[in-house]
C-alpha cells in the first residue's frame, strides 16, 4: 500500500513539473488601438431612445458586432427583483444607413438557469458586458440568494436563441459570491484579455481579472483604497505598460478615487482621491490616442441630472467640459459606457431615473471640434 501511494505521489509531482514547465506566463503589455482620426468631418447622431412606461431599463452596455454593435441592459419592475431580463436592441450599418431593431429580450433567467450545467437558481440578473474573449460570449451578474453582495459574474456562451452554456467564474472564496462587473475588458498584447471587476461585500474593492487561452480565471489583482468603498473600475490603457483606474467611491466622498499601475496591471497604487467631482456614479472613459482620454460622467456637483463629456490632455490629471446632456431630476442619467465602433464612438447610457436607454454615435472629430 505504502509503495502505491509513493508512486501516486510521485506521478502527481511529475505531471505538475510537467504542467509548470509548459507553461506560459501571460504577457503583461496592452495591447493599444490606433489613435482616432480628429481631423475628419464632426458627426454626431442618436440611434436609440429607449423609454419604458412602466418599471426600469438600467445599466446599459455596448457589445461590437461585425457591422455595428448591439446594445443591452437589465430590464424589469425595479433594479434587483425576481422579474429583470436582460435585453437589447442592434444597429447595423447599410447603405441607406443605420439600421436599429426594436428592442426586446435577449436573456431570461429561466433561459440562464437551465443553461447552467448542473442547473441553478437565477432569481435576478443585473450588469451584462462582452466577453471580448470569447466572440458571441457575455459576462453577466445572476442573483440566485440575497441582494448585489450575493452576486456572482458568469460567462455566458449566447446562440441564436438565447444562452447555449454558461458558466460561474472563480472569483471568491466567499461561496462564489459578491463579485460583479461594469466596465469593458482590457486586451494585452499576447491576444489575452482582462476583465475590470469589484467586490461588494464588507471591505469593497476593485480587481482585475487575468484569464488564459481557455478562457479560464489565471490571475486577479486588487485595486484598493484607505478611506473609500471602490467599486466598478474603469482602466484605461496610456501605453504598453501604464494605465489608470476611476474608481466610483460607495461612500459618497463626492469625487472620483484614482489607481494607476506601471507594470501592465501586475499592481496597483492605492487609490487616492482626485480633484474630480461625482456622486457616487460610475464612469465611462475612452483613449482617443494621441495623449487625449474621453470621459463621461456625473462630474458636475451642481448639475447632478447632466452628464458631461470631458477631455484630458494630461492622463487624467484635469479635464475640460465640451459637452452636456441634460436630464430632469437627480440622478437622472447614469451608467454611462463608452466603446469604438469602427472609426466611431459610441455613448451609450441610462435616463430618466432609470426608466429608459439612449445610445449616440459620434466621430473623434466631432469632440475635437467643441
Amino acid at each position: 500500500m505504502s509503495l502505491a501511494i509513493l508512486a501516486l505521489a510521485a506521478l502527481s509531482l511529475g505531471l505538475s513539473v510537467v504542467a509548470i514547465r509548459r507553461d506560459v506566463p501571460p504577457d503583461w503589455r496592452f495591447a493599444m488601438p490606433a489613435p482616432l482620426a480628429a481631423d475628419g468631418v464632426p458627426r454626431f447622431e442618436t440611434l436609440l431612445d429607449h423609454r419604458v412606461t412602466e418599471g426600469q431599463a438600467h445599466s446599459p452596455a455596448i457589445v461590437t458586432r461585425d457591422g455595428g454593435f448591439d446594445v443591452i441592459w437589465f430590464q424589469g419592475s425595479a433594479e434587483a427583483q425576481p422579474d429583470v431580463d436582460i435585453h437589447g436592441a442592434r444597429m447595423r450599418w447599410r447603405d441607406e444607413g443605420w439600421q436599429v431593431s426594436q428592442p426586446g429580450r435577449i436573456l431570461t433567467r429561466d433561459a440562464l438557469s437551465e443553461a447552467f450545467a448542473p442547473g441553478q437558481l437565477v432569481v435576478t440578473l443585473g450588469n451584462t458586458i462582452e466577453n471580448e474573449a470569447a466572440p458571441g460570449h457575455l459576462f453577466t451578474t445572476p442573483v440566485s440568494l440575497g441582494g448585489w453582495a450575493m452576486a456572482a459574474v458568469a460567462d455566458v456562451e449566447m446562440g441564436a436563441q438565447g444562452p447555449v452554456s454558461a458558466r460561474k467564474l472563480n472569483l471568491s472564496p466567499l461561496l462564489n459570491r459578491s463579485f460583479l462587473v461594469k466596465s469593458p475588458m482590457l486586451a494585452y498584447a499576447d491576444g489575452s484579455h482582462a476583465l475590470p471587476a469589484y467586490f461588494e461585500m464588507g471591505p469593497t474593492y476593485g480587481a482585475l481579472v487575468r484569464f488564459d487561452a481557455a478562457g479560464r480565471v489565471r490571475d486577479q489583482r486588487r485595486i484598493g483604497a484607505r478611506g473609500a468603498k471602490v467599486i466598478q473600475p474603469m482602466i484605461v490603457p496610456l501605453d504598453v505598460r501604464r494605465a489608470v483606474a476611476f474608481l466610483r467611491d460607495f461612500d459618497r466622498s463626492n469625487v472620483l478615487w484614482i489607481s494607476r499601475t506601471t507594470d501592465g496591471g501586475q499592481s496597483w497604487s492605492e487609490a487616492e482621491r482626485s480633484a474630480i467631482a461625482n456622486p457616487s456614479a460610475s464612469v465611462a472613459v475612452l483613449n482617443l490616442g494621441d495623449g487625449q482620454l474621453l470621459m463621461a460622467g456625473n462630474d458636475d456637483p451642481e448639475a447632478p441630472a447632466a452628464l458631461i463629456l470631458s477631455v484630458s490632455a494630461d492622463e487624467g490629471a484635469t479635464w475640460r467640459a465640451v459637452h452636456r446632456f441634460e436630464g430632469e431630476g437627480e440622478g437622472a442619467l447614469r451608467y454611462p459606457m463608452l466603446r469604438r465602433a469602427g472609426e466611431d464612438i459610441v455613448l451609450v447610457y441610462s435616463t430618466g431615473n432609470k426608466r429608459g436607454i439612449v445610445a449616440h454615435l459620434f466621430t473623434a472629430a466631432w469632440v475635437a471640434a467643441r
